[in-house]
């Protein structure tokens, strides 16, 4: 039987290569940036790109920024018009996320927030097609709630970290951490949701596709 990692390595090979500038940003993140591994990296963010042209949004509300590698990929499939809202507390990477989406040419297509998504969300004026949401874990339940009533009926809400490194389905008398309890308590809420269908999708460390009904 093939090992993750040899499975990992002959996805990524079959899925389109993410693009020179993509790559670029990525050895800059783990060249410069703590905690690299938030980056979403080519297998996640070929699968937002293709969910965007898919899609064909009109708006996109991305929470947690980060170096702004997922928010490329959410902008490649904006259509004319479109436009992507993206939120992060850390001002120190502003200017590199700024940089990079200049490159890309997105600089029409994409308004960086900067602060607290908390209390930047509801001034928030535009109805959704899409949200992706990957910030701080602990507040999930929080920004699914603040944003929920900003989602368009048949419009999706995707969330990142799911499957919490598998903590999730850990050994039934293993201690659970407060960090993987807060998931597990996330999950369970969606799935209880009746308002949405959802589905949890084993890519990277987990991604819940919901859609409001």
């Amino acid at each position: 039987m093939k090992t993750d990692n040899l499975l990992d390595e002959y996805i990524e090979v079959h899925t389109t290569p993410e693009t020179p500038l993509l790559q670029q940003l990525t050895r800059e993140t783990y060249a410069k940036v703590l905690m690299p591994r938030m980056i979403s990296g080519h297998l996640q963010g070929r699968v937002l790109s293709m969910i965007t042209h898919m899609m064909r949004p009109a708006r996109v509300l991305e929470i947690g920024t980060f170096t702004g590698y997922s928010t490329l990929c959410l902008a490649e499939g904006l259509p004319e018009g479109g436009l992507l809202h993206t939120i992060d507390i850390n001002e120190e990477l502003e200017d590199m996320v700024r940089d990079y989406i200049q490159k890309a040419g997105f600089q029409d297509k994409i308004i960086q927030h900067i602060g607290a998504a908390a209390g930047i969300i509801p001034t928030l004026t535009d109805a959704f097609d899409l949200v992706f949401i990957d910030a701080d874990k602990v507040n999930n339940g929080l920004y699914y709630d603040l944003v929920f009533d900003k989602v368009k009926q048949g419009g999706f809400i995707i969330i990142d970290n799911v499957l919490w490194n598998g903590k999730v389905a850990g050994e039934p008398d293993r201690k659970i951490d407060k960090d993987t309890q807060r998931i597990l308590d996330f999950n369970k809420k969606v799935i209880e949701d009746t308002r949405v269908e959802s589905v949890m999708l084993p890519i990277r460390d987990g991604l819940t596709v919901v859609r409001k009904r």
